[in-house]
């Protein structure tokens, strides 16, 4: 093991870290109708919980509707019954065939709920992203130990996890600011 591979491992780390809360953030509703929303909504589907995103196609033909449309017309009702009992708060309409769901606007308390929601899981974000640098460090100080790397080549290891951190960190409250910013102006 050497000083580069092991930054190099952590390095990913911090990289899927960001992919997560990306991921995590485009479930997290703005005053826009995103198919974001309940793509990733668990739908029992022949008793077995699944995804809507694999049930039907999602569109977003106006800011403030999605239509679903189920590749199976008999999964219709389950697909109702999945929106329904979801934390989005949205009463779905259905003409038989599609699934309709509009998107009302949102009050100036839950634009503010839902910011801090989004900074809340950036904070977490940045915790795992801290753990990984722990984590770096302590692979870095038992190379030293174990006399695979010098000194030198450990602190500038270790000066290099933390500027990776600091670049990571400060992508999420790039990320974080955005989507807040997108909460608020909606």
């Amino acid at each position: 093991m050497n000083m580069q591979s092991t930054i190099a491992e952590h390095e990913n780390g911090m990289k899927k870290a960001v992919e997560f809360l990306q991921h995590e953030l485009r479930a997290v509703r703005t005053g826009r109708a995103s198919s974001g929303l309940v793509e990733n909504l668990s739908v029992e589907y022949y008793g077995s919980p699944t995804p809507l995103k694999q049930l039907a196609t999602i569109a977003v033909p106006e800011p403030d509707a999605i239509v679903i449309k189920p590749f199976d017309p008999a999964s219709l009702k389950d697909i109702e019954k999945a929106i329904r009992n979801s934390e989005l708060n949205l009463a779905p309409l259905s003409d038989g065939k599609v699934v309709r769901l509009s998107i009302p606007a949102l009050s100036g308390e839950r634009r503010d709920q839902l910011a801090n929601q989004v900074r809340q899981m950036g904070e977490k974000s940045k915790i795992s992203i801290r753990n990984i640098r722990r984590d770096g460090n302590k692979s870095l100080d038992d190379a030293q130990k174990d006399k695979l790397i010098t000194e030198d080549e450990r602190d500038k290891g270790k000066k290099d996890i933390d500027n990776l951190t600091k670049k990571y960190t400060d992508r999420i409250d790039a990320i974080v600011k955005a989507k807040s910013d997108e909460i608020m102006l909606d």
